[in-house]
């Protein structure tokens, strides 16, 4: 097996199979013990969600509850905005707790780190304009709950989105059955920091680092269908648009790579895909090892040289990732991950309702 195909393979199969037992839930000893990580994910995001809608008062749950139908699902976007939804300023601390208990049932501990920190740059954001740009303020983060997060056993769909300025983290989940995150959008601005208490600081520093590293590394033969453009477009081109698509050229492929090349182009694929919980990432890894590790491309635009805007996309059959820095003489990072078929948790969706019951219109 190659060595590229046994990365992805081992971090997937680990992620899997190397969780944690969960521990008993309150109906009876062990209830859990054996239960598929599906299952596990779906439970605590659903728990977590009952517990921050039950802390809630009437007006707030009118503006963070939403049918499940409702086209403010897929209505996502990661610049400072206007948002319907229950942001963390209307919340009480006792229900700011809960609710990023919420975001963390979504994401790995790593994503939940680059989360937090990426809320915390609107108060550098705040200091660096003095008032000249939007609102600033690391609280204007929503959360929108759509559907009902009914009991395990239920097969009802519901999802949930954290969302504001550099973030959106979307969530599809068919009761004790299966999770899908995507799109999931992080943004940094700056992408460092160069002044204050907190300067150096890079958030998704490795997202550029791994990947300037990479192309960097690639011979003139690999670099002509790498290199597709000498200057970056000025955002990610998938942009907000409600479903992705392979966009070209794909740049050089897997089998083109040396062993090293290959490594560092899985590292960031990794890197990407654990920003979600475990369970998830996994789940991610596995689809791009069942269409091919082989056909994954790496396609770049703009300068080599840190501190030049610069542009890079890797996509296969089944997803997509987009990295671009040009905006503020590239100090300012957008990056999202996009699933071709499950974004929104459309498959999931699919495999539901195609299990479904014409009868009664349940799931069988």
């Amino acid at each position: 097996m190659p060595r590229a195909r046994r990365l992805l393979l081992a971090v997937a199969v680990a992620a899997i199979y190397a969780l944690p037992t969960p521990a008993p839930a309150h109906d009876g000893p062990g209830a859990h013990t054996h239960e598929k990580p599906a299952a596990k994910a779906a439970r605590e995001m659903a728990t977590a969600a009952r517990n921050l809608w039950a802390s809630l008062s009437p007006e707030q749950k009118t503006k963070i509850g939403f049918d499940f139908s409702d086209a403010l699902r897929y209505d996502w976007h990661f610049i400072p905005r206007a948002r319907k939804g229950l942001s963390l300023k209307e919340m009480a601390p006792e229900q700011r707790a809960l609710a990023n208990v919420l975001l963390a049932s979504g994401l790995s501990q790593s994503g939940y780190a680059k989360a937090q920190t990426i809320t915390s740059l609107e108060a550098i954001l705040k200091e660096i304009e003095q008032g000249k740009g939007p609102v600033r303020d690391p609280e204007l983060y929503f959360f929108n709950i759509f559907g009902n997060p009914e009991a395990p056993g239920s097969k009802t769909p519901w999802g949930w989105r954290f969302e504001g300025h550099h973030l959106s983290l979307n969530f599809t989940i068919v009761g004790d059955k299966g999770v899908a995150g995507g799109p999931t959008f992080m943004g940094t601005n700056p992408a460092e920091v160069r002044s204050g208490p907190r300067e150096g600081l890079r958030v998704l520093g490795d997202e550029e680092d791994l990947a300037r590293k990479l192309v960097k590394s690639l011979d003139a033969n690999q670099r002509r269908n790498a290199l597709y453009e000498m200057v970056a477009p000025k955002d990610v081109l998938s942009m907000v648009i409600r479903k992705a698509s392979p966009i070209k050229p794909v740049g050089v492929m897997m089998p083109d790579l040396n062993a090293e090349q290959k490594e560092l182009l899985n590292s960031i694929i990794v890197l990407y895909a654990e920003r979600l919980r475990p369970e998830l990432a996994a789940d991610d890894l596995g689809k791009i090892l069942k269409a091919g590790p082989d056909k994954i491309g790496f396609a770049w635009a703009g300068g080599l040289d840190l501190g030049e805007p610069h542009y890079y996309r890797i996509q296969g059959p089944t997803f997509l990732i987009e990295y671009d820095n040009t905006q503020n003489n590239a100090n300012h990072v957008h990056s999202v991950w996009r699933d071709f078929e499950d974004d929104f948790g459309d498959d999931l969706l699919k495999a539901h309702y195609e299990s479904a019951d014409p009868e009664h219109g349940h799931a069988k």
